[in-house]
């Protein structure tokens, strides 16, 4: 396994999963050149109090790696891709969120290549939510306002989450209409109508040390109905992205999800 954006924090987490993990073994810990970690023992940045024999290096040169896992920031995709296209890697696993039109090509272009499992969120917990919403939203008329609400960290830099962009993607299907169609981001100032009539509305929320909340409220006339979903510990998105590296190998080149890599 190789991880990318392994001086992150979930590049950290994950660097610790893979120490303790059976029947993986880490090849390659790779960060931004400028990051002051390179150099540094990925075990000991990740803080597991010793060193695991693995440093944490600058993208160049391939890497001998089956899978990598990237955590990165997005403008890193098109480049991560490329090194593991080099690498001969067997698979991809994608969770960086934010991605713009040319890196998504880049994803796009790769998956011709290797089998990527790419998602916004690799918990357990929040691609069973996905589901729930999907099917809520398509049995519930348009009278239910869709409100999704989500809060990270601080230290977070894009807005709104991509597991709440996930989540409207998600009720939009359920309904039969494209989300860019009837989202709005947030709200301010006074407005001259009231609330359109099928608008699926998201809200980012930001501060402390928030892991990520989100939740998806189907607001009627006489009740509201609301699916929650709180991280207590990145570990859940960890455990997640080892469950995919270790369902890709043998996989046909291609573009999956996690609901493919948890048979749902």
């Amino acid at each position: 396994m190789a991880i990318l954006g392994a001086a992150g924090r979930m590049g950290r987490m994950l660097v610790a999963e893979a120490a303790s993990a059976e029947g993986i073994s880490l090849a390659a810990a790779i960060e931004n050149p400028s990051h002051p970690a390179v150099g540094r023992d990925a075990g000991e940045v990740a803080g597991l109090g010793a060193p695991i024999g693995v440093s944490i290096a600058a993208p160049s040169a391939p890497v001998a790696a089956d899978v990598f896992i990237d955590f990165s920031f997005h403008t890193a995709v098109p480049s991560n891709l490329a090194l593991a296209a080099k690498s001969g890697a067997k698979g991809y696993v994608l969770a960086t969120t934010g991605l713009d039109a040319a890196e998504e090509a880049a994803v796009r272009e790769a998956t011709a290549k290797f089998p990527v499992v790419c998602a916004a969120n690799m918990s357990l917990g929040v691609n069973l939510l996905l589901g729930l919403v999907r099917r809520a939203a398509a049995i519930l008329d348009e009278s239910y306002d869709v409100e999704i609400v989500e809060m990270h960290h601080r230290h977070k830099k894009d807005a709104p989450s991509g597991t709440a962009l996930a989540l409207a993607d998600a009720a939009a299907a359920g309904r039969g209409v494209g989300l860019a169609d009837v989202a709005t981001y947030g709200r301010h100032g006074l407005s001259d109508a009231e609330r359109p009539r099928g608008e699926i509305a998201i809200h980012a929320l930001r501060g402390g040390e928030v892991v990520g909340d989100h939740t998806v409220m189907f607001a009627g006339e006489h009740e509201r109905i609301e699916f929650t979903h709180k991280a207590q510990s990145r570990a859940a998105f960890a455990k997640g992205a080892m469950a995919a590296a270790r369902w890709l190998p043998g996989k046909a080149p291609g573009l999956y999800s996690m609901m493919d890599v948890l048979g749902l």
